[in-house]
């Protein structure tokens, strides 16, 4: 695929999407988001891969929204498709006033793969949000964190008021968004931000060497049903909202290939080697929640 701002390869199994922005320090724009999302799509229905793992190229991860508009960057009046009417209000409804950053971050949280963050660098804005529905958030020691939004006069996005607060807990969340400060990587890790903090050289084996301990063994359609019911519980109000998803879940998928397959190899102490695919075989009540319209 041939992407202008962002790297997509796969080598054994694996998925690695790379912002490729150097020069710029990876920063993003509504090109960037869209073939993010494109190369999420791809992720999802080649059954070939098995988790991705998204990067940045240079001695950063993304730097923020690129800011070459200068003090309009954020201003979409007389854009194309502008929300902002003649009048000078808003129209909160127009597709166009959907937040770029959020168009990623929720296709990130819709992938059926594991996704794991590889942080190499510096980490700013969107930078730092797009991947916070991630499974695993690796960083390098040279890496930092910004969540600058209040110094640059606007607030967090990406969904991140709903994804931050689960991962570091609200009182952390609010100190970093309200200062803005530079978040060490050692400071992500102990807040539970990121899994580990290695060696700018290890990064990528290191996130390869966890996407294959998490798929090597285990049934595709099943990491896929899994991760779903497992970040969409985090917005249940009540457990029979997650019995009665499991309930379907093991009621279809305990007549599947995979199930059978998953017995029959442990009985017979062997690799499993399950038949069914993400693409085709994910069970008919998938997928379950109501997916809500921008309005």
């Amino acid at each position: 695929m041939n992407y202008e701002t962002i790297r997509y390869d796969v080598t054994d199994s694996i998925a690695t999407i790379t912002l490729n922005r150097p020069d710029r320090m990876n920063a993003y724009n509504p090109k960037m988001a869209h073939e993010l999302v494109d190369a999420f799509d791809h992720v999802d229905v080649n059954d070939t891969v098995r988790a991705v793992i998204v990067t940045g190229a240079g001695r950063a991860f993304c730097a923020g929204a690129d800011l070459e508009g200068g003090t309009s960057t954020f201003d979409f009046a007389g854009r194309d498709d502008s929300p902002v009417r003649a009048d000078g209000s808003l129209d909160y409804a127009r597709p166009s006033a959907r937040d770029m950053g959020g168009l990623v971050s929720l296709r990130v949280y819709r992938c059926l793969k594991p996704v794991i963050g590889a942080f190499n660098g510096a980490a700013v804005g969107i930078g730092a949000t797009m991947l916070l529905p991630a499974d695993v958030l690796l960083a390098a020691e040279e890496a930092r964190f910004g969540f600058v939004f209040a110094r640059r006069g606007i607030v967090p996005e990406a969904a991140s008021a709903y994804f931050l607060p689960r991962l570091v807990g609200i009182s952390q969340a609010l100190e970093w968004c309200y200062s803005g400060h530079l978040v060490p990587a050692e400071e992500a890790l102990s807040a539970g931000l990121v899994r580990q903090v290695v060696p700018a050289a290890d990064l990528l084996p290191t996130a390869h060497a966890l996407a294959h301990q998490l798929t090597a063994h285990s049934a595709p359609v099943s990491v896929a049903m899994i991760r779903q019911m497992m970040w969409r519980g985090l917005g249940y109000t009540d457990p029979m909202q997650a019995h009665r998803i499991d309930s379907r879940a093991i009621l279809s998928r305990g007549r599947s290939g995979d199930a059978a397959e998953g017995v029959a190899s442990f009985l017979e102490k062997r690799p499993a080697s399950f038949p069914d695919k993400v693409s085709r075989d994910m069970p008919d009540f998938f997928p379950w929640w109501e997916e809500l319209s921008y309005e």
